[in-house]
């Protein structure tokens, strides 16, 4: 074999430095087995890594917050050469060697600090080019005989190009290409930038101030001149003092000049001409458009009849079906049955005690009125009208028959003795506790009452024909405050302080539960329709329920400026109204469309005065006629204020 190559072409070579260990350093953890991965994959996990025996690597406590940081950085000396380790997550202290060696590898030195990079280079190779060759291998056929498949190649392009499959590349045109860049505008149209040109504003045309011979009225006194030179510069009227000459020889160059000059190019060049595009909104258009009060008659607007006799304050209001006669209950301890044409007293009860609601039988065809006194319902006859249909009303009461079994029941019925049936009281029911409300259902057999009390006691239903009553809760649900029966359907309004629930009295279940948005609801009414109801509050709200929109009010009105007491709703008319502790009773327009996708139209439409505060109470119940747009008040002046 040919004698080992000393690589001629060595001699031009780089020698290469001696290597040399590096200077001493703990030899590298290799605890951790994950092998050269990014760590970052590990920092949602308690773990870094695995050691030899596949057991997990956990973290060490890291608990320091940005303060124990500070500390630490303030208070540790060796801080500055501590640095952790990405692939155990420890802290390690580094060594003075290993500082020095940092160093020298920011400034770009060798790491060996033994190492002389300008040593003598050492020729190890000899210079002389030797006689024998590196290598003695024959030369391939192929280096110089041509390649038929390179032929065959080049033979199919120049086809290719002769067809015209393949075409030169053009040269790149370097040169900038320019266009227009409104060859495709509109000739006739104002261009945008000329459209939004606003020209610079002119200098004031100087006036006879400025005249080098002005009239004598422009010219300055003594006095005024004193106060010219003593005023602030931007509070002079003028910014120069006029002055009279001979004639235009004799005046003087302008000293102010290049002052104004320089100032008017200020103005020019400093102040911003942009266009504002303001919007010119008439406030009048945001106020909603609503219909004119006079447009939405017949409503009441002036009081016609004033109902005196009562004492004290009358509480509560009731009016009979026809519309005839009209009941007041009040603290003096009476109710009186008035004439609504003509506000005479036609029959006054005396009861036990204060009158918190009456309630007129709202079926025609009987003559009964409910009364809550104390502990008690009295059912009465006023005897008022045709004697047919009160003398009805006694035979269909005195017609009932007792069960042969005696129920158990949560109230008495009790028929009133002679003493009271000359006055009119035909049936007492007795409560366990005060009662505080009384209503009627629709067809005139059931009422309900409300008991104050905290228990599931609070509301009772009652049936006259059978002189039955039952409690519909098992438990209570807050304190009722009124409640009232659907018009139309089988369903029972409960309100309490906060809501207003809805139960089915057929499926005996919660239908909805309404939201008022009020701290303290104080009266309900309901839309004859059935689909909207009204709640009053004692914190001066109003809210309007559609039951087909929303458990939350369609419409809160914050009219009145105390606590409302009453509201009501017209049988017929567009109408509610609400009573309140302002004295006040405000009649609102509140149409309900047939047409489901229009809502309810809600206009104020008068605010009715007369009853005077007492007591710091106001208005204590608002009733409208069941015929006529008629609402009647009761207050705290112990009158009953009739307003047509």
């Amino acid at each position: 074999p040919p004698p080992a190559p000393r690589a001629a072409s060595a001699r031009n070579s780089v020698p290469c430095p001696p290597l040399t260990p590096l200077p001493s350093a703990p030899l590298q953890d290799i605890r951790n087995t994950v092998g050269n991965i990014p760590m970052e994959w590990y920092q949602d996990f308690p773990h870094i890594g695995y050691n030899l025996d596949g057991k997990k690597i956990y973290k060490p406590i890291r608990n320091k917050d940005e303060l124990d940081m500070f500390l630490e950085k303030m208070e540790n000396p060796d801080y500055w050469r501590t640095v952790q380790d990405k692939m155990t997550g420890a802290d390690i202290k580094l060594t003075d060697e290993q500082v020095d060696l940092v160093h020298r590898l920011q400034k770009g030195q060798f790491g060996d600090v033994h190492f002389d990079p300008y040593e003598p280079a050492v020729d190890f190779f000899t210079h002389e080019v030797m006689i024998h060759p590196v290598t003695n291998r024959p030369a391939d056929k192929r280096s110089f005989i041509p390649s038929l498949i390179e032929k065959e190649k080049v033979s199919k392009l120049v086809h290719a190009i002769k067809m015209g499959w393949i075409k030169p590349r053009k040269p790149k045109d370097d040169t900038p290409t320019y266009y227009d860049l409104w060859a495709h505008e509109d000739p006739n149209s104002i261009l945008g930038r000329h459209k939004m040109h606003v020209p610079a504003p002119k200098m004031k045309l100087p006036g006879h101030e400025e005249s080098y011979n002005p009239p004598p009225e422009y010219l300055l006194s003594e006095e005024e001149k004193l106060a010219w030179e003593q005023q602030e510069p931007a509070e002079r009227k003028l910014n120069f003092m006029p002055q009279q000459y001979r004639c235009l020889r004799a005046v003087p160059a302008y000293s102010r000049f290049i002052h104004e000059r320089f100032e008017r190019c200020l103005d020019l060049y400093l102040c911003p001409r942009q266009r504002k595009m303001r919007v010119n909104v008439d406030p009048e258009d945001l106020i909603p458009k609503l219909p004119k009060p006079r447009d939405l008659q017949p409503f009441p607007t002036t009081q016609a009849l004033v109902y005196r006799g009562h004492t004290s304050l009358v509480r509560c209001l009731s009016v009979s079906p026809s519309g005839q006669w009209l009941v007041s209950g009040s603290d003096d301890c009476t109710v009186r049955f008035w004439e609504v044409c003509t506000a005479r007293c036609m029959k006054t009860l005396p009861v036990s005690g204060v009158v918190k609601s009456v309630a007129w039988n709202p079926n025609p065809t009987i003559c009964l009125v409910a009364i809550c006194v104390e502990q008690s319902v009295l059912l009465v006859n006023p005897c008022l009208g045709d004697k047919l249909l009160y003398g009805a009303t006694d035979q269909l009461l005195e017609s009932y028959v007792a069960p042969e079994e005696e129920r158990v029941q949560p109230m008495q019925w009790v028929t009133a003795n002679m003493e009271e049936h000359s006055k009119g009281v035909r049936l007492v029911v007795q409560h366990s506790k005060a009662v505080k409300q009384v209503t009627w259902h629709g067809k005139g057999d059931y009422f309900a009452s409300v008991v104050s009390d905290n228990s599931n006691m609070q509301v009772l239903i009652h049936q006259t024909s059978k002189r039955w009553s039952q409690n519909p809760f098992r438990k209570s649900k807050g304190l009722v405050q009124c409640v009232l029966f659907h018009p139309i359907r089988p369903y029972f309004f409960v309100a309490t302080q906060r809501y207003v629930r809805v139960y089915n009295l057929l499926k005996q279940e919660l239908t909805k539960k309404l939201m008022t948005n009020c701290k303290w609801v104080s009266s309900m009414a309901i839309h004859p329709g059935g689909d909207n109801i009204i709640c009053g509050s004692y914190d001066s709200k109003l809210a309007w329920f559609d039951l087909d929109l929303s458990t939350r009010p369609y419409q809160l009105l914050r009219h009145h400026k105390k606590a409302l007491r009453s509201v009501a709703f017209h049988k017929h008319y567009p109408l509610f109204a609400s009573g309140s502790d302002d004295g006040t009773v405000i009649v609102c327009h509140g149409m309900v469309y047939n047409d489901l996708l229009q809502n309810p139209l809600l206009v104020p439409v008068k605010v009715l005065k007369g009853h005077v505060l007492t007591l710091d109470l106001g208005v204590l119940d608002v009733l409208f006629h069941p015929t006529q747009p008629w609402v009647f008040s009761s207050g705290a002046d112990g009158t009953v204020r009739l307003y047509t």
